[in-house]
């Protein structure tokens, strides 16, 4: 296979400016699919057992593409959401929030950062992390799941999506050449094994689930959070 044209990085976390947020920029930098996608976060999750009284984590929250609609369907106060850009946040709550939705919203509940900080004070039953992986690197990801796996309970899941490379993929390949997707940057493809690998330095069982119906064929995986231990959260140790 060979290369695409090399791809130049979107920076996540530049501000929008407002002329930008007025043409909608904020829309295509949550990858479009508005409406689409943040219906099928929703059956996805419901179906996976989150109700109403849960409280969730949105990872990669963006401008609440996901959380207009996760917003409504729980409990007031219930729903989080973390993201590298404030400017998204921004937008998403004073502008794409229905007045009804926002009255359940505090915007408090809403917070930039760059390392995954999600301590808000509570624990969360479910979390859910929609085209993240995607662009984010592997020491990332690990990082993304220590830290979420330090606030949510015992039994609570978290939910990413990625982009699935065969068993046999070349480590230099580029899947679907025309858009480029790659191993060592943005937008990156991953194996299982190695979700599973990033995992296994958190309390967190990996389970594959695959194909849920994303529309840009980006698959899904389940992180089931288990008991603290001394062996998963000290991963080096057990190696010596």
């Amino acid at each position: 296979m060979t290369d695409a044209t090399p791809r130049t990085d979107v920076d996540y976390a530049k501000h929008l400016t407002q002329e930008q947020l007025e043409q909608g920029a904020h829309r295509r930098r949550a990858g479009g699919l508005w409406r689409k996608m943040g219906k099928l976060q929703l059956k996805f999750l419901t179906a996976h057992g989150l109700e109403p009284g849960h409280r969730l984590l949105d990872v990669g929250c963006g401008p609440l593409r996901a959380g207009v609609r996760l917003a409504e369907y729980l409990d007031a106060g219930n729903y989080y959401g973390i993201d590298i850009n404030e400017s998204l946040l921004d937008v998403g709550y004073d502008v794409e929030l229905p007045d009804e939705v926002r009255a359940k919203l505090p915007r408090e509940n809403l917070r930039a950062t760059d390392r995954f900080d999600c301590d808000f004070g509570v624990t969360f039953d479910f979390a859910i992390g929609q085209s993240l992986f995607t662009h984010i690197s592997l020491n990332q990801i690990r990082l993304c799941l220590f830290r979420v796996a330090a606030h949510t309970k015992v039994g609570g899941r978290f939910y990413a999506t990625f982009f699935e490379a065969e068993a046999a993929t070349a480590l230099d390949d580029v899947l679907e050449a025309k858009q480029g997707i790659y191993a060592e940057r943005n937008p990156y493809w991953y194996w299982p094994d190695d979700l599973e690998w990033a995992a296994g330095f958190s309390p967190w069982r990996f389970r594959y689930i695959g194909d849920w119906g994303h529309p840009r064929n980006q698959m899904i995986v389940e992180f089931k959070r288990r008991p603290d231990s001394r062996r998963a959260l000290l991963p080096f140790t057990r190696r010596r």
